[in-house]
């Protein structure tokens, strides 16, 4: 099987010679659904290339509770970090399901950011976001209840963009899924799904998730705030 990285946003823009020369220097790995591709605090400081499949970013407390942080899709990149800083692994990483990685090591993609500006600046805005995300995190955690964050966790599975009047998600995300985001337990999520399809802000479905008013689910959000609904995102 030939092995391709055309389809990662980061290395958009490279020809396909340096693309195909690119895929020579990485590692390359298979993985199945549930197996995991990274732990915390590992050593390692290759970066990732996610070419099929998709994954989850996670952390899970010394009880086992887990504290999900996002999925990955096909086309993304991750692992950055620690081959810039070379330190532990800031999360796990877990298929959900099949996968197929790319595995560069950190010398090579720092010599790749060196040569592409383009792709350094990407890396810089990436992690840039990121320290914005955590920040609204910690900020909504500290002064949303159980029921606000779900609100929040909602508006960002939507894509953020609140002056749409709807959207849909699928695949639909699992309750759990949605507790391990936001810090509480599946039933509490359950509840307030449920109190949300009553007011008709959300119609849960088998195949999507179908938010019906996103502009007052945003509303519900930056009210608590005392922001602009645009920063949840």
């Amino acid at each position: 099987m030939k092995h391709s990285l055309l389809n990662i946003s980061l290395l958009d823009g490279l020809t396909e010679d340096d693309l195909a020369a690119l895929a020579k220097r990485c590692r390359w790995r298979s993985f199945d659904a549930d197996e995991q591709v990274l732990a915390h605090l590992d050593a390692g400081t290759d970066v990732l290339f996610l070419t099929t499949g998709r994954l989850r970013v996670s952390l899970y407390s010394a009880s086992g509770k887990e504290v999900s942080f996002e999925d990955l899709q096909a086309g993304q990149h991750f692992g950055e970090m620690a081959a810039i800083d070379r330190k532990g692994r800031s999360a796990s990483v877990f298929a959900l399901e099949p996968c197929t990685i790319a595995f560069l090591s950190s010398q090579n993609f720092m010599e790749l950011m060196s040569q592409h500006f383009v792709i350094a600046q990407r890396v810089m805005t990436a992690l840039c976001r990121l320290v914005r995300r955590l920040d609204e995190r910690v900020f909504e955690f500290s002064t949303l209840t159980v029921s606000n964050r779900i609100h929040a966790e909602l508006l960002r599975l939507a894509g953020g963009n609140i002056e749409k009047q709807t959207a849909s998600v699928s695949p639909p995300p699992r309750h759990a899924d949605i507790a391990s985001r936001v810090s509480t337990h599946r039933e509490a999520v359950t509840r307030e799904m449920n109190v949300l399809a009553r007011a008709g802000i959300i119609r849960q479905e088998r195949d999507a998730l179908y938010i019906l008013d996103l502009p007052r689910l945003g509303k519900m959000v930056h009210e608590v705030l005392g922001l602009e609904p645009e920063v949840i995102a």
